[in-house]
C-alpha cells in the first residue's frame, strides 16, 4: 500500500501521481449536490438532487430525464418530480443518482471528451449499418472524467455497498484514474482546521452528529435523527392548515398576477390553468421553495436561556415572544400577514419534542430524537478522556444551522446540561462556508500535494476490484 512513501518521493506505476492534477469534488446530499475542483474554494456546480421526469404517450419513447433548475422548475404537462437520496442520505436509485452527478460534473465543469473527426472513422466511407454501430462504439469509448479523479464525501453511516458502487461508477462508467471516498464528518472537520472535533451537521433530511478523532470517525458514537430542514418544512405546513383562517400555500407558476392587499385580507390574484397539469410532486417541489423563503426570512430559534415552553414568574417564554415585533411575510398571490410568536414554534421541535405540530401523519418526534439528546448519546458512545476536547470543540455546518439564532440556543441547551466541562461551539459566518463545508473540506483534502500517496488508482481497482475502497477508504 502507499502509505509508507513519502510525499517527495515519486509514485510507483501502481499508484496515481496526484500533485499536478485538476481533482473533482462531489458531495452529493438530499437538497443539493455540489461539485468542484480541488483547490477551489466554493463549488462551481451545486444543483438541485431532485430531478424531472417527463413520461411520452409514446411507449416506444423513452422516458426522459431533466436535471437543473432551470428544467424542474419550467412546469410541462406530466412531468413528474423525484429524488435519488433516501431521506437518510444515502443513495435509493443509482442510475438517476449516476445520472445526476454527471450532470452536475459535465454541466459546469467538464465536458465530454470529443476526438479529432478526421481519424474517429465516422467519415469514411460505409453502409448505414456499420455507421451506427461506429456511433455507438465511439460514444462508448468517451469517458467523461478521464483526466480528473475524483473525491466524493459520503454519509458517516453509508453501507459497504454503496462504497464499493460508488467506485465502480468512478472507475467504469465515467473512467475516472483515481478515486477517493472521505465521510462527510471528517471532510467538513477538515474545513474548519479541526483534526477532531463533534461536526453537528444539520442538512435537509437529516441532523447528524459525528465524532472526529485525529481524522478519523469514531462510528460508535454516529447519530442521526430526521428532525432537520424538511421537518421544519413539514412543521410550517401544519402550522398554516391550522391557522384561523388558513395561511394559503401558492406556489409561484401558478399566479398570472396579483394586486397588493392588506395583511390577513384574502390574496387578489388571477391564477394559471394548465390544460394538462403537471404532477402532484411538481407543486410540492414549488411549495417546498415558498417554505425555503419563508424559513430564510421569518422563522426564528428562541435564542434561550431556557426553552419556549419554560419560563419565570409564572410567564413563558412564548408569553414574552408575543409582546416582540413580528416579521412579515408575502405569499406569491399576494397574501401577507405579520408573524409573531409562532415564528418561533415551528423550530422548537428541534429540541424539544413536546413543542413540534402534530397530526394523525406526522407523529410527535421522541425526545431522543432532538439535538440535545443526540450529542449527549453521541458523546456517552465515545471514550471519556475525549468528551472534553470534543465538547470544546463542536463544529456546526448545514444550511438548516443558518435559521436565525440556532446557534445561540444551541449553545445554551449544551451549557445546561454539560455544566462542568467547557462548550466551545464554532460555526462559520460565512453562507458559503456554512452550507458546503463538506465540499470545501474535500477540496482542501483532495488540493494537498500529500494527498497524492491515497487516491485510488485504476490500476489498483483493477487489480482487487470495488472491495478495495473499503480497505483503503477508512
Amino acid at each position: 500500500m502507499a502509505g509508507v512513501q513519502s510525499s517527495s518521493m515519486a509514485p510507483s506505476n501502481g499508484e496515481y501521481g496526484g500533485d499536478e492534477i485538476s481533482a473533482l469534488v462531489l458531495d452529493p446530499g438530499y437538497s443539493s449536490t455540489r461539485a468542484g475542483f480541488a483547490g477551489e474554494d466554493v463549488p462551481k456546480s451545486v444543483v438541485p438532487s431532485y430531478y424531472g421526469l417527463l413520461d411520452s404517450s409514446d411507449e416506444s419513447t423513452e422516458r426522459k430525464y431533466l436535471f437543473g433548475d432551470n428544467s424542474i422548475h419550467t412546469p410541462r404537462p406530466n412531468l413528474s418530480i423525484g429524488n435519488p437520496m433516501s431521506k437518510d442520505g444515502t443513495v435509493e436509485d443509482w442510475d438517476t443518482a449516476t445520472r445526476l452527478w454527471e450532470y452536475a460534473i459535465t454541466s459546469r465543469l467538464t465536458h465530454t471528451k470529443q476526438g479529432n473527426p478526421a481519424t474517429n472513422g465516422l467519415n469514411d466511407p460505409q453502409d448505414d449499418g456499420d455507421l451506427a454501430a461506429k456511433i455507438e462504439a465511439n460514444e462508448e469509448a468517451e469517458k467523461p472524467m478521464e483526466e480528473h479523479p475524483l473525491l466524493m464525501s459520503e454519509a458517516g453511516w453509508n453501507s459497504s455497498k454503496a462504497r464499493e458502487k460508488a467506485i465502480q461508477i468512478a472507475m467504469e462508467d465515467w473512467g475516472c484514474p483515481a478515486f477517493w471516498s472521505a465521510r462527510s464528518g471528517v471532510l467538513a472537520a477538515f474545513a474548519g482546521g479541526k483534526a477532531s472535533a463533534l461536526v453537528v451537521d444539520v442538512g435537509a433530511s437529516n441532523i447528524s452528529v459525528t465524532p472526529v478523532h485525529d481524522g478519523l470517525i469514531l462510528r460508535k458514537g454516529v447519530m442521526k435523527s430526521p428532525l432537520a430542514g424538511n421537518f421544519v418544512s413539514q412543521q410550517l405546513r401544519l402550522l398554516f392548515s391550522t391557522s384561523q383562517p388558513q395561511v394559503p400555500l401558492t406556489p409561484h407558476y401558478l399566479v398570472a398576477s396579483k394586486a397588493p392587499v392588506d395583511a390577513g385580507v384574502p390574496s387578489n390574484a388571477t391564477y394559471r390553468t394548465f390544460a394538462s397539469p403537471p404532477d402532484a410532486s411538481f407543486r410540492r417541489l414549488e411549495e417546498e421553495r415558498v417554505l425555503t423563503e419563508f424559513k430564510e426570512s421569518v422563522v426564528q430559534v428562541w435564542p434561550g436561556p431556557g426553552r419556549l415552553s419554560s419560563g419565570q414568574q409564572g410567564t413563558t417564554n412564548e408569553e414574552v415572544v408575543k409582546s416582540w415585533p413580528g416579521r412579515p411575510f408575502e405569499m406569491p398571490d399576494g397574501w401577507n400577514q405579520i408573524f409573531g410568536a409562532e415564528r418561533y414554534k415551528v423550530a422548537e421541535g428541534m429540541f424539544d419534542a413536546k413543542m413540534a405540530f402534530t397530526d394523525a401523519e406526522n407523529p410527535a418526534p421522541q425526545a431522543s430524537q432532538t439535538l440535545t439528546a443526540l450529542i449527549q448519546a453521541s458523546l456517552n458512545a465515545v471514550d471519556i478522556d475525549i468528551r472534553p476536547h470534543m465538547l470544546s470543540n463542536i463544529l456546526v455546518t448545514g444550511g438548516t444551522s443558518l435559521l436565525y439564532g440556532f446557534t445561540d440556543r444551541l449553545n445554551s441547551e449544551l451549557t445546561q446540561v454539560f455544566t462542568g466541562p467547557r462548550v466551545r461551539l464554532s460555526a462559520p459566518g460565512n453562507t458559503a462556508e456554512r452550507r458546503f463545508a463538506s465540499w470545501i473540506g474535500g477540496s482542501i483534502l483532495g488540493s494537498l500535494g500529500t494527498f497524492h500517496q491515497m487516491w485510488i488508482s485504476k490500476k489498483e481497482y483493477e487489480e482487487h476490484g470495488p472491495n478495495i475502497v473499503e480497505k483503503r477508504s477508512k
